[in-house]
């Protein structure tokens, strides 16, 4: 884009079509207009299917990774981008592969939500009360195998879709219990639907959950300056330590990672965990450095915990 967004020339947000994206995609138009003051007008939603949308559709009962992983949810978009059909795309960052195409980047972060995993039972008031061998349904292999880890006498079974479909799932018995992101719950006004937040010492998140992150083209220079206005700062140091973490570790959609970082003044705590898929192990650690070394950190960290690596750990890949 090459001059200020307007009613005849707005800038086109690219957003996938669901409930949750299509929040997120709100939430970024009204902070733009609040930092530049625009009318609403001056921006274009633009609804993107993606492959990701299609095989959910077709194959709900399959695991993600067995689909094609997370770029199911992001090429279209970012095709879309690289062909000047829209200017931004807005993500979730849990779902962003930690590579990028060439010629687009990501260094805009909303305020972080709540990074907590929520616990939805129709029964079941927390996770610590379900009962011996009680049925649990997740697609998350990262929520599948901390469950397996602590808890083996569970039944784990796949359980994707979105928050209506999970939900009728529980109410026809297919599982007892379910997680979603308290953060998306938060943005879809639907907090009511999680009988608990499950604490992080407890269960550690998805690296970057809770975190909206919009993408760019690089060589735009006033998109860059309109999204300079809404960064957050504290996010994006956040982010940096836990993706480069994420991204030393080669985590995709296929490894079960969880890593949460937290600032504490002018530094910043990196909490990570790496488990088997079936939860038969689990290697975690914890680094605290400089926010100027946050890069570092994450990579610090994710080296420590392959090290402790057992042989074999990594034989499922």
């Amino acid at each position: 884009m090459t001059k200020m967004p307007s009613i005849t020339d707005p800038l086109k947000i690219g957003t996938r079509g669901s409930p949750l994206a299509l929040a997120q995609a709100h939430e970024t138009r009204a902070r733009l207009m609040a930092a530049h003051d625009l009318p609403e007008a001056a921006f274009e939603i633009v609804v993107i299917k993606t492959t990701g949308d299609n095989a959910a559709l077709i194959a709900a009962d399959k695991p993600l990774k067995e689909l094609g992983g997370k770029g199911l949810f992001t090429k279209e978009i970012e095709e879309a981008m690289l062909e000047g059909r829209i200017d931004i795309a807005v993500h979730s960052m849990k779902d962003m592969p930690v590579a990028q195409p060439e010629g687009l980047v990501l260094d805009c972060y909303l305020p972080r939500e709540d990074v907590r995993d929520a616990f939805v039972s129709p029964g079941v008031a927390r996770l610590a009360d379900l009962p011996q061998g009680a049925t649990v349904g997740s697609s998350s292999l990262r929520r599948r195998a901390q469950l397996a880890n602590k808890r083996p006498d569970l039944k784990l079974v796949e359980f994707r879709g979105n928050v209506q479909t999970r939900l009728k799932k529980l109410d026809e018995g297919v599982a007892v219990a379910t997680f979603l992101a308290m953060a998306g719950l938060n943005r879809l006004g639907m907090s009511r639907v999680a009988r608990s937040a499950i604490e992080v010492d407890e269960m550690l998140p998805a690296v970057a959950q809770g975190c909206i992150g919009i993408e760019r083209r690089l060589a735009d220079p006033m998109t860059e300056r309109l999204l300079a206005a809404i960064h957050d700062a504290p996010a994006g140091h956040r982010l940096t330590a836990e993706r480069s973490y994420l991204a030393t570790l080669d985590g995709s959609c296929e490894t079960p990672i969880a890593g949460l970082a937290m600032l504490e003044g002018d530094q910043l705590w990196l909490r990570g965990e790496i488990l088997r898929p079936d939860g038969s192990h689990a290697i975690s650690g914890e680094a605290r450095g400089s926010i100027a070394d946050a890069a570092e950190l994450g990579t610090d960290l994710a080296r420590r915990l392959l090290a402790q690596a057992p042989k074999g750990f990594f034989d499922w890949r």
